[in-house]
């Protein structure tokens, strides 16, 4: 139940950080009436809001209106995210251009929509989490019958072998029997090591190889040493780092964008900005989508789909739209996005390796 609890204080998180970042153009007044002058300011009114610093004329000042802006904020995106939201997932490139263009008092801006969907898909991946691991090959029952059938193997192998001594020794060896001692001895040599392993299990064989590492740069190995005896925290960690940083994917893949347009000038890095930041916010909506499928039961064709032919089709059509290209010049430049998206995301999974071994 607290993953839960902890998945639903997420998404209200991401929502009021949406909500923060979000412009209030294109809202309406909350209340009735107004102060003569902005309580923010001090300018004279003129409407509902202060045309100075733009907050609202109407101040709640009870202990309901609290909760009230907390509701508002978490659930509230005015009317702006029932315009967005379909056309991010139906008409993509119609969006981005039209925002890019000037109409910001009818969409939500694409950095609130990224946030909210960050938390969203963390959220949503923290409550699906069972906390259970696969140690099949770990339990004490089947650990003991390997080593039984492993032990009984050994001293099988080597009674061939002592037999084969024997026949030497008394002269009575054939042709095969020199060969057949060295296949013996590599037998017994591989069974002894496979016992080994199973006797000390992989964690402390993967344990002993990573200990002894050694990159030449002393933080980097420390961290993963540090990595090594407690893996459980490092993964939180590493989880915690993507949280945290999820914002730098919008960075890393603005240039890869520019130079797809390098000789249109009229396209701007702001331009490749809103594209890739709306992008990135279905991304992450589908990522949900498909996590959640997955728990459901959902037919695998259904979520394979998603997965292979989801990506693609949004990019395709959203540059297409937001660039006003035809079909061929959208179509090579989506097989090119695509190789992009893969080096920007082996570029943060690096970012987020070194973040997390070196904190």
């Amino acid at each position: 139940m607290s993953g839960e609890f902890a998945a639903a204080g997420d998404i209200a998180t991401g929502a009021l950080i949406g909500r923060a970042v979000e412009s209030r153009a294109g809202e309406h007044a909350i209340g009735h009436g107004a102060h003569a002058l902005c309580l923010n300011c001090g300018t004279a009114l003129v409407g509902s809001f202060c045309h100075a610093c733009g907050q609202n004329g109407h101040v709640h000042k009870t202990l309901t209106s609290i909760g009230h802006d907390l509701l508002h904020g978490v659930f509230h995106f005015e009317g702006k995210v029932w315009r967005t939201l379909p056309m991010l997932v139906t008409r993509p490139g119609g969006l981005t251009r039209r925002y890019i263009d000037g109409e910001r008092a009818r969409f939500v801006s694409p950095l609130a929509m990224f946030l909210f969907f960050v938390f969203l898909m963390f959220a949503t991946f923290h409550s699906l989490e069972n906390g259970h691991g696969f140690n099949l090959d770990n339990t004490p029952s089947s650990k003991a019958e390997k080593l039984a059938r492993i032990d009984g193997e050994i001293a099988s192998t080597r009674d061939k072998l002592d037999r084969t001594q024997k026949r030497i020794a008394q002269g009575k060896a054939d042709d095969d029997d020199q060969g057949d001692i060295v296949g013996y001895q590599a037998t017994l040599k591989g069974l002894q090591v496979a016992r080994t392993s199973i006797a000390s299990g992989p964690e402390e064989a993967r344990k002993e190889a990573v200990s002894n590492v050694n990159t030449g740069w002393s933080t980097l190995d420390d961290g993963i040493r540090k990595a090594n005896k407690n893996p459980e925290l490092a993964l939180y960690k590493l989880q915690s780092s993507a949280y945290k940083y999820s914002w730098a994917l919008i960075p890393i893949s603005v240039p890869f964008v520019a130079l797809l347009f390098l000789w249109r000038r009229r396209f701007k890095l702001y331009d490749h900005a809103i594209f890739v930041t709306y992008s990135l916010a279905f991304m992450m909506l589908l990522a949900t989508t498909i996590s959640l499928l997955m728990t459901i039961g959902a037919p695998a064709w259904l979520y394979g789909n998603l997965i292979a032919f989801g990506p693609p089709v949004h990019i395709f059509f959203q540059l297409r739209g937001a660039y006003q290209l035809n079909w061929f010049s959208a179509l090579w430049r989506t097989f090119a996005l695509l190789i992009f998206a893969s080096i920007t995301l082996t570029l943060f999974g690096v970012l987020l390796l070194g973040l997390g071994l070196m904190e």
